[in-house]
């Protein structure tokens, strides 16, 4: 392995700093309300941080392109994802081609793509392809955004390296019933704004 430990450790600090403010989003909704002023303020750190993390990745990709975790480390490699993952539209469709000539190269991670994959196609106006993204409503409620042929998601969820659909979305307490989900979807495709 060729570690590359200076970037390495770079990237460990921004995976902190696009983490961080999220894994507390929970407990600050719960204590203090969805639309509270907490919540907001919160939203406003995670967003400032995320716009110079942003600088630091596509500069970094720019300069090495999509690299590894035989370059980077796992947690590395992880996050050269999740920036681009958490930026605008033009930067997901900017770096959707890399990402997926990085995965044929084994330098990422087909379950990663995957949900770059749902997230550009819904933002794109189209429906989702592994039912990777999840919306929520200020009451609480959670839903599974519109997925192109529901009946077979678990099939292509496989085909990546992510498990069942009712497992993961289980996470936000949603039962996975896809007969009730193709009767809901127009419902949800008039409410899941993204």
């Amino acid at each position: 392995m060729n570690l590359n430990k200076p970037l390495a450790a770079e990237l460990d600090s921004i995976f902190s700093d696009d983490q961080d403010g999220r894994q507390q989003l929970d407990a600050v909704q719960q204590k203090y309300g969805y639309d509270s002023k907490e919540v907001k303020a919160l939203w406003q750190s995670i967003n400032e941080k995320d716009s110079v993390d942003l600088v630091k990745i596509k500069a970094i990709l720019d300069k090495y392109g999509w690299l590894g975790a035989d370059i980077v480390g796992h947690k590395g490699n992880q996050t050269l994802f999740l920036v681009i993952q958490h930026a605008d539209i033009k930067v997901q469709e900017q770096y959707l081609p890399m990402m997926r000539e990085a995965v044929k190269n084994n330098k990422a991670q087909p379950s990663s793509l995957a949900l770059l994959e749902d997230r550009v196609a819904l933002r794109e106006g189209r429906k989702q392809i592994y039912g990777s993204q999840i919306h929520g409503g200020p009451n609480g409620t959670n839903w599974i955004s519109p997925i192109e042929d529901p009946d077979n998601v678990d099939k292509r969820r496989a085909e990546v390296g992510l498990g069942p659909l009712a497992d993961y979305v289980a996470n936000w307490g949603i039962k996975w019933d896809v007969a009730q989900y193709k009767k809901d979807l127009p419902e949800i495709e008039k409410k899941d704004k993204w």
